[in-house]
């Protein structure tokens, strides 16, 4: 199980995206993943990251509260802004904007702190930033998209704030007790979690790709381009800040990597029920998700590279 755990591992973006593909062009052998599955699914993701987190993660919070709050205050202005800007540039839809904005305003995910460890970067900062912004998403990712969307749409707020706090902090909660007074029997269990953690990724993607094949289809490059350069000035704006302020490379990098990759799962849900009437809010974190994995395995390779010049 550990060898097909590594391989699932190595090869996620590859699964990810070959999947995504077969759903986009032939949705029919897709279908059978139905969207109403998504919210349980990303609940599996979330306990799963529970289970992987120990109190000392929760040390570089007071160790190191500098960093933490540089992390905190760039992923919640960063990638909201860009991803309203882009949007009003290219004159995105509200549906499709909807789904931008949501994705820039949730939290980054597990990928991060693993791109992270690839990358060579501050994993343990990486982890702390994945944390703390998680657990301020219920009040900060609702807040922000009211902002930014108020003259555009109708968002739920309370929804989202429901949702986030069912899908996401329960979960992981759930799975930090677990670990935490049964570390010795959650220890054996930590080869079979990234098997099931990018089974049920991909579930999501498939879920999504293929109920939204058609409009997806018809909006031609254009929802592609918007997510990739969101994501891409994401990790660029990131690492240019860790520049800014003088960061040792291995922060740039996992300040960079945790900036430009959001959990997309989580804005695709969330898309569902504070969005219902748009049905293409669901379809940028969808593209993100498979995206994000393949630019974030291309940037750590490129990371894995960088050191200060006193290394």
């Amino acid at each position: 199980m550990k060898r097909v755990s590594e391989f699932v591992g190595k090869y996620m973006a590859v699964i990810v995206l070959v999947v995504a593909a077969l759903a986009l062009f032939v949705p029919k052998t897709c279908l059978w993943v139905q969207t109403s599955w998504i919210n349980y699914l990303l609940m599996v993701v979330m306990f799963g990251m529970g289970l992987t987190l120990k109190l000392s993660d929760f040390a570089i919070v007071f160790k190191r509260p500098r960093d933490i709050i540089i992390g905190c205050v760039a992923q919640f202005t960063i990638m909201p802004l860009l991803a309203f800007c882009l949007g009003k540039m290219l004159g995105l839809d509200a549906g499709l904007m909807a789904g931008v904005i949501l994705v820039g305003t949730c939290p980054g995910g597990t990928a991060s702190n693993v791109m992270t460890y690839l990358a060579k970067g501050d994993v343990a900062l990486s982890v702390g930033m994945t944390s703390v912004n998680t657990l301020l998403a219920p009040f900060l990712t609702p807040a922000i998209t009211y902002l930014l969307l108020k003259t555009t749409v109708t968002v739920d707020v309370m929804s989202m704030f429901l949702s986030i706090i069912k899908v996401v902090i329960v979960p992981i909660a759930l799975g930090f007790i677990i670990n935490r007074f049964f570390g010795k029997y959650t220890e054996k269990a930590t080869d079979i979690l990234p098997v099931i953690s990018v089974t049920a990724i991909t579930l999501i993607v498939a879920a999504v790709v293929s109920h939204n094949s058609e409009r997806i289809l018809e909006t031609g490059a254009l929802v592609f381009i918007v997510v990739i350069l969101h994501n891409v000035l994401g990790y660029i704006v990131g690492f240019g800040l860790g520049l800014v302020l003088k960061l040792p490379m291995t922060r740039k990098k996992a300040l960079a990597i945790e900036i430009g990759m959001q959990n997309s799962g989580l804005a695709t849900s969330l898309a569902g029920s504070a969005f219902p009437d748009l049905a293409m809010a669901t379809v940028p974190g969808a593209i993100f998700s498979v995206w994000h994995n393949i630019s974030g395995a291309l940037l750590a390779n490129v990371f894995r590279r960088l050191k200060d010049k006193d290394d």
